[in-house]
Parts: structure tokens; sequence; C-alpha cells
């Protein structure tokens, strides 16, 4: 016998090689959820919501919310969640809305019911989920792992059984640990993990490895049995690179000494 999922039941399709979007199908009275300014289209008869919460529980109250709420601004997001709702009759059929990655990157869809109803992810990752996901917040077992750790001392915990969709920056390597096996990792590369691993800090070798290695002070070290997805170039390195080579204020850029700096020093002079 086929259990119900008490999420909603969405189709979807991704679209995009490098900067992707997915389209989310909603038939009547179906809703799924997404982080504030995340939708790039919707459908005629989508209506969308801001709210306090994922909606995962119906009787929750105001103060329930507002925990909910606060539990998000600690993971720096927004704290409302906007709901999009087919609100169209029997008669309108299904709608498309759809949500694009903030940076260049993969989404990955993630089906939590073939995942043991739960996942932890780094805390900007989430995109978008069926209606009936929880999202809420995990604190790392190790203090170390909060100070030193690229996701952060707090991490994303998707709860239910129906889709949810995570993006990451680069190409997605799906590794899956068995009872026992270590991997480690740098630190900003991890996007997600099911609960069956372990996750801390670790120093990465002697402090000539540490120092002159360049690979960082400490690696995430992941032990267990379970799913790892990875992401081959953080946003924040890329945007480190980015910022390294960009042209300083008051003209000091790396072009300045180039032919055209030159002209252009002259012109304003002019």
């Amino acid at each position: 016998m086929t259990q119900t999922r008490r999420a909603h039941e969405v189709d979807y399709q991704i679209f995009g090689d490098d900067v992707q979007l997915v389209e989310i199908e909603l038939d009547p009275g179906e809703t799924v959820i997404a982080e504030a300014g995340a939708m790039n289209y919707m459908e005629e008869h989508i209506t969308f919501e801001p709210k306090l919460g994922d909606g995962s529980q119906p009787g929750t109250g105001l103060m329930g919310k507002l925990l909910g709420a606060g539990k998000r601004v600690l993971t720096g997001e927004s704290i409302f969640m906007t709901h999009f709702t087919h609100s169209g009759g029997a008669a309108a059929g299904k709608r498309k809305v759809a949500f694009a990655a903030p940076y260049p990157g993969k989404i990955v869809p993630m089906d939590l019911a073939q995942l043991g109803g739960e996942l932890l992810c780094q805390k900007d990752s989430f995109l978008c989920a069926a209606f009936g996901t929880s999202l809420g917040i995990a604190f790392t077992k190790r203090l170390g792992t909060g100070f030193f750790g690229g996701e952060g001392f707090i991490l994303q915990r998707l709860q239910g059984d129906g889709l949810a969709f995570v993006h990451a920056s680069g190409m997605i390597v799906k590794r899956e640990l068995s009872g026992g096996e270590t991997l480690r990792v740098d630190t900003g590369c991890l996007v997600a993990f099911t609960p069956g691993v372990d996750y801390s800090i670790e120093r990465a070798g002697n402090l000539k490895s540490m120092f002159f290695g360049g690979e960082g002070l400490f690696l995430a070290t992941l032990r267990g049995a379970g799913t790892v997805w990875l992401q081959s170039l953080p946003f924040s390195r890329l945007a480190d690179r980015i910022l390294a080579h960009a042209p300083r204020a008051g003209g000091s850029g790396r072009e300045d000494g180039s032919i055209l700096g030159g002209l252009g020093r002259m012109l304003e002079r002019d």
C-alpha cells in the first residue's frame, strides 16, 4: 500500500546549464514555498503571499510563527517566506511558476521521502520546496565547527516527505559514504548531507600544511553512512578572487599601468 505524502506533490523541470532555474507545475490548490526574491516568472492564476513560517504546521499560533521567523534570522534569511498557490479552479488546469538561483551553479532536487525525511544543508542553499516541508535550524555539535566551518555554527534542516530544491555554485559532486568511511573536504565546498553523516572540523595537517599548504587552516571531516553533496566552486571563493583583481578606488587598479590607463589619465587632465 502506497503511503500518502503530507507535502504537496509538485512536478518540476530544470532549465539551463551553468545558470539554472526550476519550473514548478502546480495543480489547482497546490502551493510551493520559496525564499523571498527567488521567483523568476509565474503564469496566470498563480497568487503569492509572504507569510511568517513555512506553513508545515497549520495549527501553529502567532508566537510559534514568530519563533520560526526568529530562527530564520539566525541563518541570515528573511523572516518571511513567499507562498505561491494555484488559486484557479479545476477548469484552469495546471499552472507554472519558476525560481532562479542567485548566482551561477546548479539546482539540485531533493526528494525528502527518499532521504529519510531530513536533510542538513548550508544556511543559504535553500531555494524552494513543496508546501508541507518544514524549514528549521540545526546547531552543530562541536563549537570548533561553528568558529571554523565554512557553513558556520548553524545549518538549515529540511524535514518532510516532499520535494525541496537547493542550489550550489559550480559543479555538484554526490558522494555515498558507507559505514565508517571518512571524507575530508574544504569547509566551503559542503552543500548538504543526510543525518547519518557526522560533520566536524579538524586541522589541515601540521603547522606547515596549515599555513603554507594553501588549503586553509581547517578542513571539514565527514564520517558515517549517508549521502554528501559537494560544490566545486564556493561562491565566497569566487567573490574573493573578483575582489582581489578589481580596480581599487582612486585609480590604483591593475589597468592603470596599461596604455589605455595612461591615455585615460591624460584625457582627465585635459
